[in-house]
């Protein structure tokens, strides 16, 4: 019986997606990570020695990440298999945790590859530990997110991470050439139009390859077209940011400086200006949040609740309507009380903690659960705050080799007057109990 696309005398492979039909076959020909790739790169000096260990792939979508774990399969001889954690339970890990075991008795390894990695709880990622550890799998994830914060520092420990990087223009550009000379003709679009389209494609392979698809899918015989047609046949708003995505940053350089300046109308400005511009709203929600801890923080502490609120109420409502809550948090950032002292305290803490190396508590302040430890006069002194006067000891935390420190200054504007109004009495108290 003939295949529906048989019966509509179309050819099976040139049904297949046009980023799939030009999926690189070699290492060489993947784009935009010659940092990776390159002479000098790091998969490449992995390869020359011979050596391929656990690696997590870690970009944005449309950079390569799923080719370069089927291409450095067939480089090591190793069998691929594939597995997405947003399908994949326990029962999928078993099943390929056992099939690697059997290959490796048969003299055969296995490069598994979990795209999606972090969307694994974390004792679905525990689970990948010891058939790591004895070499039954070789484990190359793929992460969207951060894998500092989604992924167990087990396994952290024992992949490697490598970024992917967004594809710049002359990647795209790359890609759409060679797309028309798979399909042996040109893109039938004007100068200003192909720029667009590589614009729209936001630094992603596979999303340029589709619009490129939806194009020659849309021209008529000898039609080219012009920007504002090239948005009317993909259907997308166009990006005020200009090709070099220097427009991303200035907008959102303004908007942030906006509402550090305590201007809402000038940021309600920028923030429309950024979302009609099709930016991804998970950004602005981020940077709204940053905001609120950068230069509002305990000014008024209802700005980080706000900011994360609009984020999860975008995540509830999608847009258009979830964009209102951004620019409701947008209003209540730029007309909330500024301070930048929680940001300032924490970056000479943590250089302070840099500097000060691995020194110890003192030990009055730590637990003695031993009898050898309080022996050593572990907790030796302490005093439970809530047993003293006004619930303050006035005793000193810091190592003693450190000495007192002061990292955090608050102003007299906003909620923190009245911290500062505490922190000055417990000075007062600390000194009347001659403590420092």
């Amino acid at each position: 019986m003939a295949s529906l696309f048989e019966s509509a005398g179309l050819d099976q492979r040139v049904a297949r997606p046009l980023a799939d039909r030009l999926r690189p076959q070699r290492l060489a020909d993947v784009v935009g990570q010659d940092h990776l790739l390159g002479p000098d790169g790091a998969i490449t000096r992995m390869l020359r020695s011979g050596s391929l260990g656990s690696l997590i792939l870690w970009g944005p979508p449309g950079t390569g990440k799923t080719t370069v774990a089927r291409l450095l399969a067939a480089e090591t001889a190793l069998h691929f298999e594939q597995l997405s954690a947003v399908f994949s339970g326990v029962a999928d890990l078993k099943k390929a945790f056992e099939a690697a075991r059997l290959r490796r008795q048969a003299g055969q390894g296995t490069l598994l590859f979990v795209d999606e990695i972090h969307r694994f709880n974390r004792a679905q990622q525990d689970s990948f530990l010891p058939v790591v550890e004895d070499g039954t799998v070789t484990l190359i994830g793929a992460t969207t997110e951060n894998p500092s914060f989604e992924l167990n520092s087990a396994l952290l420990s024992r992949a490697r991470v490598l970024v992917f990087r967004p594809l710049d223009e002359t990647a795209l550009e790359q890609l759409l050439v060679r797309a028309e000379a798979l399909e042996g003709k040109p893109l039938p679009l004007t100068p200003d139009a192909r720029i667009m389209l590589v614009n729209l494609a936001d630094r992603d392979g596979r999303a340029a390859l589709t619009l490129a698809e939806e194009v020659w899918r849309a021209a008529g015989e000898g039609e080219t077209f012009g920007p504002e047609d090239l948005l009317k046949v993909v259907q997308r708003r166009a990006a005020i940011y200009d090709k070099a995505q220097d427009g991303h940053y200035n907008l959102i350089s303004a908007l942030h400086k906006s509402v550090r300046g305590s201007d809402p109308d000038a940021a309600l400005y920028y923030l429309a200006r950024m979302l009609d511009a099709g930016e991804n709203p998970l950004y602005v929600g981020r940077r709204l949040v940053r905001m609120a801890v950068e230069d509002i923080g305990l000014a008024d502490p209802q700005a980080l609740t706000i900011a994360i609120a609009a984020k999860d109420a975008y995540d509830f409502l999608g847009s258009p309507e979830g964009e209102l809550a951004f620019a409701e948090a947008c209003l209540y950032l730029a007309t909330a009380p500024k301070s930048n002292a929680v940001y300032t305290a924490f970056g000479a803490a943590r250089q302070t903690a840099k500097n000060a190396g691995s020194l110890l508590p003192p030990k009055h302040i730590l637990n003695a659960p031993t009898r050898l430890m309080k022996d050593e006069s572990y907790g030796r002194g302490y005093e439970y705050d809530h047993d003293a006067p006004e619930a303050f000891s006035g005793q000193d935390y810091f190592p003693e080799e450190l000495g007192r420190q002061q990292f955090y200054d608050p102003p007299d504007r906003g909620f923190e007057r009245e911290i500062r109004k505490r922190l000055d009495y417990w000075a007062k108290l600390r000194a009347e109990r001659g403590q420092r």
